[in-house]
């Protein structure tokens, strides 16, 4: 069994014949909500993370003209903003939040490009073998994001290990 990047189950089983219908709704429209939204949530930490990173990081001049030999808890406050800057901007490299959210909605977008495409009966989708046409390209998108996914956390995990 294939799990997606969010733990859904993308393997199709070779003895499961889909009706249309029910592989829309079961299957591509969970698909679209799931990158929906992991794309949302992403992007909102991706905001919040910068813009407390971004604040944190202009006051620390702000707060150096304070500094003096009556204000020795200043020092301390100015080298822990630069510490938590320096969290935060590792947290946005190591949970790629960013690139998770375009990436996702990449593939949200493009899942409902197709489903709409054949929901219309247009382009590949106007003739003979549309449904199947259909779950080839949805499933070989839902793949190409499973495998960029598992390369991307793959190093994460053996460096885990070995550290």
């Amino acid at each position: 069994m294939l799990m997606a990047a969010g733990g859904m189950d993308t393997s199709m089983d070779s003895d499961l014949h889909w009706a249309p219908d029910d592989y829309m709704s079961k299957r591509l429209d969970e698909q679209i909500e799931w990158y929906d939204k992991n794309s949302s949530r992403a992007q909102s930490w991706f905001k919040r993370l910068r813009i407390l990173e971004i604040a944190l990081a202009v006051s620390i001049p702000f707060l150096v003209g304070y500094i003096s030999d009556e204000t020795p808890a200043m020092r301390f406050t100015v080298g822990l903003t630069g510490v938590v800057v320096a969290i935060i901007s590792g947290m946005l490299t190591l949970n790629r939040y960013q690139e998770n959210w375009i990436e996702y909605r990449t593939t949200c977008e493009s899942l409902r490009h197709h489903k709409f495409t054949f929901l219309a009966k247009a382009g590949p989708y106007s003739g003979d073998g549309a449904f199947r046409t259909l779950v080839e390209n949805v499933e070989r998108l839902i793949s190409q994001e499973n495998t960029k996914w598992a390369e991307i956390n793959e190093p994460k995990k053996k460096e885990q290990s070995h550290g």
